[in-house]
């Protein structure tokens, strides 16, 4: 499997020049666009598609924060979600709690003011997670120390997701 940071020319760390990875995305699709073997062989098109898929995937994955650590963690033979692992932080399995049952007391009573507090808050938590996440790795800290940031970021966006459906379907 290609490494994603070298199909873009990135040097692989977590804090990337997004502009960067998006210029070297358009290159690397222009270059092996289908369109371009569409009167080639069966082998070419097939070649290009996969091509495609390969550039998408990668861009995909190094363009999101969670996916992008993730990634760096499997480089590094660490499964952030491996599902044998359970062992997570007790304060933060607690605050996972009080954080869902907060959002269903949001949702019963359909509070909008109450509702975007809670979603700042969460965006709050997201942009601190992923400041942790990026310092754990330029100080290149204990991997299990930056799969449990990895996971709780990935609490935090599905929570922070739920709770923006709601902002959704009540506007």
């Amino acid at each position: 499997m290609q490494n994603y940071f070298e199909l873009f020319s990135l040097t692989p760390n977590f804090d990337i020049d997004i502009n960067k990875l998006e210029s070297a995305h358009q290159q690397q699709v222009a270059q092996f666009h289908p369109d371009n073997v569409a009167t080639g062989s069966d082998k070419e098109k097939n070649l290009a598609l996969q091509n495609t898929s390969l550039i998408n995937t990668a861009y995909s994955t190094l363009k999101s924060e969670l996916t992008r650590a993730t990634y760096l963690l499997e480089l590094e033979g660490v499964n952030a979600f491996d599902e044998k692992d359970t062992q997570m932080d007790i304060d933060f399995l607690m605050s996972q709690i009080e954080l869902r049952e907060a959002l269903e007391a949001i949702e019963s009573s359909k509070d909008e003011l109450e509702l975007d507090g809670f979603i700042e808050n969460i965006s709050s938590k997201i942009k601190n997670n992923i400041t942790d996440i990026d310092q754990a790795f330029k100080a290149e800290k204990n991997k299990d120390q930056i799969k449990n940031s990895v996971r709780e970021l990935k609490f935090y966006e599905q929570l922070n997701t739920h709770a923006k459906q709601l902002m959704d379907e009540w506007i």
